[in-house]
C-alpha cells in the first residue's frame, strides 16, 4: 500500500468516525416513540419491548420511566384496560404516583371526559422537583420530569380554555413553554407556542397571537409533525378571525406535511378541520369527501374527540345541502358522545353554528333549539370565565394581605423603639428628680404619677396592638397567627414528643356562589354568623380560629374522640338547621367537617410513641379528612377513628395517599351526615 492511500483510509475512517452521531439520552428516546406512537402505536409498542434496558425490569430505578411510556402507547393503541393496569403498578412506586395521576387524566382525556383535576393533583407532585420560576435549575439539580410536568399542563389549558376561562389558560401554557425550553424540547416548545397563539386571539389579541405563530414555526423548523400541528393551530386561528381563505391554507399545508411524515391519524384530524372549511366556502361536494375519508381513520384510532367534532361538521354540510335527514342522522351521533363539561365554549360555538345553519334552510324550529342551547352553554362558559378572574383577584388580595401584616410588623418594630426612648426618659427623669429632690417633694410626686400614667398607657397601647394582630377583624375570632403562638408556648411549656389534643376543621360549603349570587356582603354576613354559631357550640376552653376565607379551625385540649365527634354533630346541626339572615333574605348554609384526636391511636385504642405528630402534620390530617367530607357530598363531617400505621414513615405514607389508605382499611373514618 503506498503513503497516499494509507493517508486517504486513515482520512476516511477519521471522518466516518466523526460522522457517528451521539446516541440520543434515554427520555428523549422514550419521547420519541410516544410522539410517534400516535400515528402508530403498535410498530411503537414492539420497538419498545425490543428496547427495554435491563435496568428497567422490576424494582429497578428506571422502570417507571418506561412503563409510562409502554402505558401512553398502549392508550394510543386503544387498549385502556393495559394502560390502567399500568397505572395502579406506579401508584405503588414512591417515584411513580405522580406519573399515575398523569396517566389517569390522560386515560379520561382520551374518553372525551373531564381530566383537569387529575392534572392538578398530578402537577401538584410534579412541582416538588419542577417549581415554576427557575426551570433551568430544576432540571440540572432537581431531576424535573419536565415532559410530565408539560403534558399535565397541556391537560389544564385545554380544560380551562374550553371552559373560557382564557387568562388561566394562557398562565398554564406559558409555564409549559418555560418547561419545553428549559429542557431544550423544540417539538414541545413549537405546539407550547400554538397553544399561546391560540389562547391570545381568544383573547382578541391576534396581533400578538400571529407572531407567537410565527415563533412557532421557527421552532417546528425540520420536524414536519410539529410543523403540521403548528400550521393546525394556525388554521384554527384563523377560522375563528372569520378568514376562511387562511384557514383553508393553513390546514391544507398542515395535512401535506402530515402525509409527508406519514402520520396517518395526524392527516385525518386535519381533513375533519378541513371539512370546516370547506363548508364556510361553499365547497360542500369537497367537505363530504373529506369527511368520509377522515371518519374511518379516526374510529380506528379511537379519536373521540375528532370523531364528535366531525359528525357536527357533517351535519352542518347536510344541512346546507338540504339534505336534512342525514343532518339529523348525524347529530344523533354527536349526542351519543354527550357533553363534556370541560368543552362549553366549544360545544357553545357548535351550537350557534347550527342555529345559524337551520335558518339559512328555512328549518326555525330546529335554530331556536339550537339557540337556546348555545345561550345556556355559553351563560355556563361566562360565568366560569368570571370565576378564574374572580380567582386571579383573590391572589392579589393575598399580596395585599401580606403587605398589611409587612405594616404591622413595622409598627411593633415602632413600637419597641417608643419602649426604648420612653425608658430613656425615664432614666433622664429620674436624674432630674434626684437633682430636684431637695426643692420640692410634691414636685418628685406629680412626675411619678405622670411617668406611671404614660407607661400604664403604653402597656395597654401595646396590648391592644397585640391582641389586634391576633384577631380576624371580621368575627372576632383569634386568627392564624395567634395558633401559632399558642402551639409555640405549649410546646416549650409541655415539652411532650408530639401534639396532643383534638383537631377540627370546617368549611362552609359552596362559599363562592354565596358571594357570587348574593354579593359579599351577604358573603361576610354568612362567616360573622358561622363563626358565632360554632362558638356557642364549642367548650368555653376550646380555641376557635378563622384559618382563612371560609374556614375555621377548632382546637380542643383533652377532648376525647367520641366527644369530639357529639360537637361536630352539634356545629353541623347549629349551622345546618337554621337559615342564615343577609341583606338579600334568608340563606341555607352548611359546612364539611373534618375531625381527629391526637396522637393518632390504632383501632385497639394504645397510640405507639412513634405515632406523635407535630402539630402541623396534625393540621394535615384533620385537613385531609375535611377534603373527604367535601368529596363524599358535603353537609356532613368526617373523623378519624383508628389509623393502623407501626411508624411515623407508614403514617407519613398514608397521609400521601388517603383514598387508598381509606379503602385498604389503614385508616378508618366515622361519617356524620348533616341535617337534611
Amino acid at each position: 500500500m503506498t503513503k497516499i492511500a494509507a493517508t486517504l483510509l486513515l482520512a476516511l475512517g477519521v471522518a466516518c468516525a466523526q460522522a457517528t452521531p451521539e446516541p440520543l439520552p434515554e427520555d428523549t428516546v422514550l419521547a420519541n416513540i410516544t410522539r410517534r406512537a400516535f400515528d402508530a402505536p403498535e410498530a411503537m409498542l414492539a420497538e419498545l419491548t425490543q428496547r427495554w434496558p435491563a435496568q428497567a425490569r422490576p424494582g429497578q430505578p428506571r422502570e417507571a420511566a418506561w412503563l409510562m411510556a409502554r402505558a401512553r402507547v398502549l392508550l394510543f393503541a386503544g387498549r385502556v384496560e393495559a394502560a390502567d393496569a399500568i397505572a395502579t403498578q406506579l401508584m405503588a412506586r414512591e417515584d411513580g404516583v405522580d406519573r399515575a395521576w398523569l396517566l389517569r387524566a390522560l386515560t379520561q382525556e382520551r374518553a372525551n371526559k373531564p381530566a383537569g383535576a387529575l392534572a392538578a393533583r398530578a402537577l401538584a407532585g410534579l412541582d416538588k422537583h419542577c417549581p415554576a420560576g427557575d426551570e433551568k435549575r430544576a432540571l440540572r439539580e432537581l431531576g424535573c420530569d419536565f415532559r410530565s410536568a408539560w403534558e399535565a399542563l397541556r391537560i389544564l389549558q385545554r380544560e380551562q380554555y374550553n371552559q373560557g376561562a382564557f387568562a388561566l389558560a394562557e398562565a398554564s401554557v406559558r409555564r409549559a413553554l418555560a418547561l419545553a425550553r428549559a429542557g431544550e424540547d423544540k417539538h414541545l416548545a413549537a405546539i407550547s407556542l400554538g397553544m399561546l397563539a391560540s389562547a391570545l386571539q381568544a383573547q382578541d389579541r391576534m396581533d400578538v397571537a400571529r407572531a407567537e405563530l410565527q415563533a412557532a414555526q421557527a421552532e417546528a423548523a425540520g420536524d414536519p409533525v410539529a410543523a403540521a400541528r403548528v400550521r393546525n393551530y394556525e388554521g384554527a386561528i384563523e377560522r375563528r378571525a372569520r378568514d376562511m381563505g387562511a384557514s383553508r391554507s393553513a390546514f391544507e399545508a398542515a395535512l401535506l406535511l402530515a402525509e409527508q411524515a406519514d402520520a396517518p391519524h395526524l392527516a385525518a384530524q386535519l381533513r375533519s378541520n378541513l371539512v370546516d372549511s370547506y363548508m364556510h366556502l361553499g365547497l360542500l361536494k369537497e367537505a363530504l369527501a373529506a369527511g368520509q375519508r377522515a371518519m374511518p381513520v379516526l374510529q380506528r384510532f379511537g379519536d373521540r374527540f375528532y370523531e364528535r367534532s366531525l359528525h357536527h361538521n357533517l351535519s352542518v354540510a347536510y344541512i346546507k345541502l338540504r339534505q336534512f335527514e342525514q343532518a339529523r342522522q348525524e347529530l344523533v351521533k354527536v349526542g351519543e358522545f354527550g357533553v363534556d363539561p370541560a368543552d362549553l365554549v366549544l360545544r357553545a360555538r357548535e351550537l350557534r353554528e347550527l342555529s345559524d345553519t337551520w335558518a339559512e334552510a328555512g328549518q326555525y324550529k330546529e335554530s331556536l333549539a339550537a339557540l337556546h342551547g348555545e345561550r345556556e352553554l355559553s351563560a355556563r362558559a361566562n360565568e366560569r370565565n368570571r370565576a378564574a378572574a374572580l380567582e386571579e383577584l383573590g391572589r392579589k388580595y393575598d399580596s395585599a394581605a401580606k403587605r398589611r401584616d409587612l405594616d404591622l410588623l413595622a409598627r411593633d418594630g415602632q413600637l419597641k423603639d417608643q419602649q426604648l426612648e420612653n425608658r430613656l426618659l425615664a432614666q433622664k427623669v429620674g436624674l432630674a428628680v434626684g437633682a430636684l429632690l431637695l426643692l420640692s417633694i410634691a414636685l418628685i410626686g406629680v412626675t411619678l404619677l405622670r411617668m406611671r400614667r404614660a407607661q400604664a398607657r403604653l402597656t395597654a397601647n401595646q396590648s391592644l396592638l397585640r391582641a389586634q394582630s391576633e384577631r380576624d377583624p371580621l368575627t372576632d375570632l383569634s386568627n392564624r397567627r395567634h395558633f401559632l403562638a399558642v402551639m409555640d408556648q405549649r410546646a416549650r411549656e409541655e415539652k411532650s414528643e408530639g401534639f396532643q389534643g383534638a383537631l377540627m376543621m370546617i368549611d362552609i360549603d359552596h362559599f363562592k356562589n354565596i358571594n357570587d349570587w348574593h354579593g359579599h356582603a351577604a358573603g361576610d354576613a354568612v362567616i360573622v354568623e358561622v363563626s358565632r354559631r360554632i362558638r356557642a357550640a364549642v367548650r368555653d376552653t376550646d380555641l376557635v380560629v378563622r384559618w382563612g376565607g371560609e374556614e375555621f379551625l377548632v382546637f380542643a385540649p383533652s377532648l376525647p374522640g367520641e366527644d369530639l365527634a357529639l360537637m361536630a354533630e352539634r356545629i353541623l346541626r347549629s349551622i345546618g338547621a337554621e337559615p342564615v339572615e343577609t341583606g338579600t333574605g334568608p340563606l341555607r348554609v352548611t359546612v364539611s367537617i373534618g375531625f381527629a384526636s391526637f396522637p393518632i391511636g390504632s383501632s385497639g385504642g394504645t397510640a405507639a410513641p412513634a405515632l406523635r405528630l407535630h402539630w402541623e402534620q396534625a393540621v394535615n390530617w384533620a385537613d385531609m379528612v375535611l377534603y373527604k367530607a367535601k368529596a363524599e357530598g358535603r353537609n356532613r363531617g368526617v373523623g378519624i377513628t383508628a389509623v393502623e400505621a407501626p411508624d411515623a414513615n407508614m403514617l407519613a405514607a398514608l397521609l400521601q395517599d388517603f383514598d387508598a389508605a381509606c379503602i385498604n382499611g389503614q385508616v378508618q373514618l366515622r361519617q356524620l351526615p348533616g341535617p337534611p
